[in-house]
């Protein structure tokens, strides 16, 4: 016990720099039980009045500050630990390119604009091509909701774009119109041969419904294989032409489908998901009001941190 006392009193000094160790000698009163007694009797005999309790309070006060400098240097010890330890990884600061960085500074300023405002959005809209969209093309289960990526909302004569005109054509388009003549023209190229692929899909998944019992014909998931890979191969285009223009290379191209597709792409698909499941849940606090302007809000980059979305700029640069 002494031992465990003396090892306790030594790393409280080290850990508190207490430099006084008489400080925390045992005061005469508390050797023993006897000879406290003994002692208090005594001071209570020969003493004035009142001088007995600050005695008293002395002893307390001495015991106090031994145990709350131990219970400090103890959560001082666990903090260390604690901060040292996988759990706490160091965080790596990813570079954030800028206005400043690559060919930007010689673009329009409009095209600068456009192409930080979109280069996010696009990043996730290929994240979901590849790890949710393509998974759709041979479960006809899931057609339906294929089916729900092209339709327009006309609702109270506001007419909404569909999913695929909001989170790939438009944000193509924008870029696009703000590019000079040279570059325009070949994002618009893609652009189109977007929108061809995407057209490919719908004719070949519509109709198809999970409550609905209608003949699929033998080519429809072919078809629908056929317009998803012809629609990677143009967003890759779009990418590369960015890339290029940009110097940057920021943009990842989706590779073909295979067993090290995600290996080769680069990205994380648990972030994707996590993402994805935290917009959903933002989703439902606004209500079915507000359910159509969070896509616009995501696409424009102004979505709010209150949801617990994770930081885009942190997100793009995996």
């Amino acid at each position: 016990m002494r031992v465990i006392k003396s090892s306790l009193l030594a790393f409280a000094l080290a850990v508190a720099d207490v430099h006084d160790v008489r400080a925390f000698a045992p005061h005469p009163s508390t050797v023993s039980r006897a000879g406290f007694s003994a002692t208090q009797t005594t001071v209570l005999h020969s003493k004035p009045d009142g001088v007995e309790e600050s005695a008293s309070l002395s002893e307390q006060h001495v015991v106090s500050s031994r145990r709350d400098i131990l219970r400090v240097s103890a959560a001082s010890a666990i903090g260390l630990t604690a901060l040292s330890s996988p759990l706490f990884p160091a965080s790596a600061a990813a570079k954030v390119t800028g206005a400043s960085d690559g060919n930007l500074p010689d673009f329009p300023s409009e095209a600068v604009r456009s192409y930080l405002q979109y280069r996010t959005p696009l990043q996730i809209s290929a994240d979901y091509y590849i790890w949710e969209l393509q998974d759709k093309m041979t479960d006809v289960d899931e057609w339906g909701e294929i089916g729900q990526l092209f339709r327009v909302n006309n609702n109270r004569g506001q007419g909404q774009p569909s999913r695929i005109e909001r989170d790939f054509v438009n944000p193509m388009r924008i870029l696009g119109l703000s590019m000079d003549p040279d570059v325009a023209d070949s994002l618009r190229d893609s652009q189109f041969q977007f929108e061809k692929a995407m057209a490919k899909i719908s004719k070949a998944t519509a109709g198809v419904r999970r409550d609905l019992s209608v003949e699929i014909e033998p080519t429809a998931i072919p078809k629908a294989q056929e317009g998803w890979d012809e629609g990677r191969m143009a967003l890759n285009s779009f990418f590369l032409t960015l890339n290029e223009a940009t110097g940057l290379n920021e943009l990842q191209t989706i590779p073909p489908a295979g067993p090290n597709q995600t290996k080769e792409y680069g990205r994380n698909p648990r972030k994707f998901f996590e993402l994805m499941k935290k917009t959903k849940l933002c989703q439902n606090r606004g209500g079915p009001t507000l359910s159509q302007a969070w896509g616009q809000l995501m696409v424009s980059g102004y979505m709010q941190d209150s949801c617990g979305i994770p930081d885009m700029e942190a997100y793009f640069f995996q």
